[in-house]
């Protein structure tokens, strides 16, 4: 019972610092933020970071990584009540266009070189991009969870 009050409360965060993002008027510069990093054009929000696994048989990795798709999957759930459905978008193609030489904007040059995809909506009250993904840079560093939002149109 705790657990499950606990898991309302977290999402309940996750939720009210989306919100937040979409409303903050984004930086001249690129910077640091209270949740996360922001930019011209962009806030990324770290939503949650999981311990590293330097020390793992890669039991603990799978078991994380799983767990953090369905915390993405089921944000997701609740976003789609307020946007409809997400588009799953693949950031493959753009990682695969930046390391042939083509300038992809960020945020999407960043991300795609850590995130392979994002459930992504196109939030019409203020026209920015909603996009949740799930970040980890190498086989031994945490994951995280991101929310990014954004007026820079996907690759």
């Amino acid at each position: 019972m705790l657990g499950a009050l606990l898991e309302r409360m977290t999402t309940a965060k996750h939720l009210g610092t989306i919100e937040l993002l979409c409303s903050r008027d984004f930086p001249a510069e690129h910077g640091r933020s209270d949740v996360g990093t922001s930019g011209p054009g962009f806030h990324i929000a770290e939503l949650a970071t999981s311990d590293d696994f330097w020390e793992d048989d890669g039991t603990r990795r799978e078991e994380t990584a799983a767990q953090y798709e369905y915390d993405r999957d089921g944000l997701s759930e609740l976003l789609a009540g307020r946007w409809g459905r997400p588009q799953v978008f693949s950031l493959a193609g753009a990682l695969g266009r930046a390391l042939g030489g083509e300038d992809i904007p960020p945020p999407w040059d960043d991300l795609a070189s850590h995130v392979p995809d994002v459930h992504l909506w196109k939030e019409g009250a203020r026209d920015r991009w909603v996009a949740l993904g799930v970040s980890q840079w190498g086989e031994e560093l945490p994951f995280q969870l991101l929310a990014v939002v954004t007026v820079v149109d996907p690759p």
